[in-house]
């Protein structure tokens, strides 16, 4: 795990101050050594910050061939790495380190861009190809690892952090486009929050050279057809297929030269890593908890109980809202996004610890609610669905029972209501409306008298979800397939490489300095829940059955019984006279937030006057435009952003 940073020209030469500064802009991803390559026309430079976990020694980078002609900067891991070692050195290559990045390097010389099928992992990396004078940049299926890249002034700038290409010296300035985007929810696919800085996208490459600049997709998810008349395979082999790939993928992540970690919740997710790692090692595993100052949220006790369990070592990381209020600045700041609630700073701090604990490497939950359809929004979209044919009065029990049983997500992931007029183009296209999209349409309504008028004006014709679905393939990816299953694409297509991997996994892992690893999120574990019926990953009310039933054998009683619980922090407002939620009237009423160009200041001051008559109902759905709002404040002034 490491930062990156390239740059090409095809006229200019490029400047070595740029990209030692981009350079030092992401020593925190890299801590452990940096390194970098310009070639003899200084039309071509790489840069490498290391985290040093796989060949501590010889594993520097950029890594070149043997004829010179070829060099390679990586960020991320690639998975059962000696055994393509062995093959390689069977084709005759003589590899210069011990490291999985090597790999990428001569595959690349081996089969060109294919080389990405033989990849298995979480990355990002780009390759200097000088006999065709070729910059070869990709990323992972999921957008585990981010890649970003600004073409200006003549130069293609690529890194691992915004941050990075406006030291190098993209100009620092908003997109207001995509800053209205966000506020619905969704974020194209290549975009960021920031003008003229781009994503390589998941499951992409880019190619670029004199001819110019070309991304092209490699991987996508591919779920059946509703009605297939394959022969599916039995319940129970798709039980024990999934716990004996997802135990592979567990096991090829715990290889490394440093010790490899657990992060712990009560969740289902992160026990069954826990318990299904804890078979794999002779000593007992390290895992790190978090512990709430508010018992709705607090999952202590039940990771304690997962803890004794599997025989793990258990952490636990008090968290207060003076912690959170500290701390809050540098993890919006290191994941160069608007977060909607606190637990993006809660994982900061857990990672922090883990840190501090002697730990580079952790094993994580994330990306398993993006695959069995664990999010409440996901089973109303199944029953809504209604592909069983049982009768209104019972779906509409049904709902009203995933709604009181899921408060916390009321407003926040799961609708309230059945249609929105925003969302007239998606229903005509779907013939659905997928619950996430109309929560977010809801929640963007309900904001739209807090932004300046002028801001709102400028995007009022504008069709934000039309625009997404330009980019989607609409035929060849949705139509035909389980409404679920369409709004799990539609889900990884933005919410999960944009919020979910970058807010709550690269950005605050890497701050620290921390490399996590998401089995859940192993390409060959995808394609195989990607091809199971949606029936599979909800049964009725319960969510993620098949990994529910997999992993039972590692799980406690408890965990395998309880109901999804969203990963929060406390709402600021629930406690007015704690330091976060100071934080947020003191910047959300000063100068700071008067600079950030999209606001109504005063409507928000007011809405601020309001909270305190309001119930707790009402605090928990304001609270994540408040996160955004302060989050915006930060970002606009730490990034010096125009």
């Amino acid at each position: 795990m490491c930062g990156i940073v390239a740059l090409f020209s095809n006229q200019r030469q490029i400047s070595e101050p740029s990209i030692q500064q981009a350079l030092a802009s992401l020593h925190h991803r890299g801590p452990d050594g940096q390194k970098y390559w310009i070639d003899s026309t200084h039309r071509v430079a790489l840069g490498h910050t290391r985290l040093s976990i796989i060949d501590l020694v010889g594993g520097e980078q950029p890594i070149q061939n043997a004829e010179g002609n070829l060099r390679i900067v990586a960020n991320g891991e690639f998975y059962d790495f000696e055994r393509i070692q062995h093959d390689l050195k069977r084709w005759g290559y003589q590899l210069q380190t011990h490291s999985d990045s090597e790999i990428a390097l001569h595959l690349y010389n081996e089969f060109g861009t294919q080389c990405l099928h033989h990849l298995r992992g979480e990355f990002a990396f780009v390759i200097w190809d000088q006999r065709n004078e070729l910059l070869f940049a990709a990323r992972d299926r999921f957008g585990i690892k981010p890649l970003y890249y600004s073409y200006y002034g003549g130069n293609l700038y690529l890194a691992s952090e915004v941050k990075a290409l406006f030291a190098a010296g993209v100009p620092a300035a908003w997109d207001y486009e995509s800053f209205w985007q966000s506020n619905h929810g969704i974020l194209e696919n290549d975009r960021t929050l920031f003008a003229n800085v781009y994503q390589v996208p998941p499951g992409h490459f880019l190619l670029a050279s004199s001819s110019g600049i070309q991304l092209q997709s490699y991987w996508d998810f591919n779920y059946p057809l509703a009605h297939d008349t394959i022969k599916q395979s039995t319940p129970k082999d798709d039980i024990e297929r999934l716990r004996h790939t997802l135990d592979e993928a567990i096991q090829l992540r715990l290889k490394a030269d440093v010790p490899v970690g657990c992060y712990l919740s009560g969740g289902l997710d992160s026990s069954a890593v826990l318990g299904m790692a804890a078979t794999h090692s002779s000593q007992p595993v390290q895992a790190f908890t978090l512990a709430f100052d508010d018992e709705a949220y607090n999952e202590e006790t039940i990771a304690r109980e997962t803890a004794a369990h599997t025989g793990a070592n258990l952490q636990i990381i008090p968290i207060r809202q003076s912690d959170l209020a500290e701390h809050f600045a540098d993890a919006v700041t290191n994941c160069e996004m608007l977060c909607i609630n606190a637990h993006t700073t809660a994982k900061y701090l857990l990672s922090r610890a883990a840190r501090n604990a002697g730990y580079k490497v952790v094993l994580t939950g994330e990306g398993a609610d993006e695959i069995f359809g664990g999010y409440a929004h996901f089973r109303q979209d199944m029953l809504l669905d209604n592909q069983h044919g049982q009768d209104e009065q019972t779906i509409q029990d049904q709902l009203e029972q995933l709604k009181r049983t899921n408060q916390v997500s009321v407003g926040l992931l799961l609708a309230e209501d059945k249609s929105s007029q925003t969302l007239n183009s998606v229903q005509r296209l779907l013939g659905f409306l997928p619950a996430w999209m109309r929560a977010s349409a809801a929640g963007h309504l309900k904001s739209v008298s807090f932004y300046s008028p002028e801001f709102t004006a400028r995007f009022a014709q504008h069709d934000i979800y039309r625009k997404f679905f330009n980019q989607i393939d609409v035929q060849g990816q949705l139509q035909g397939r389980e409404h679920v299953h369409q709004s799990l694409y539609l889900w990884a297509k933005t919410m999960l490489p944009n919020y979910l991997l970058r807010m709550l996994g690269d950005g605050v892992e890497m701050a620290n300095s921390i490399e996590g690893r998401l089995p859940f999120l192993d390409h060959k574990v995808v394609e195989l829940v990607c091809n199971m019926p949606a029936r599979l990953k909800i049964h009725g009310l319960t969510e993620k059955y098949v990994l529910r039933q997999a992993a039972q054998p590692f799980l406690t009683k408890t965990v395998y019984q309880r109901q999804k619980h969203p990963f929060l922090a406390p709402p600021s407002s629930f406690k007015p006279e704690q330091p976060l939620h100071q934080l947020i009237q003191d910047t959300l009423r000063g100068s700071d937030m008067s600079g950030v160009p999209f606001y109504n200041q005063a409507a928000i001051i007011d809405l601020l006057e309001q909270l305190p008559k309001m119930d707790t109902s009402q605090r928990t759905s304001i609270e994540p435009f408040l996160m955004r709002v302060l989050s915006a404040c930060i970002i606009h002034k730490r990034l010096q952003l125009t």
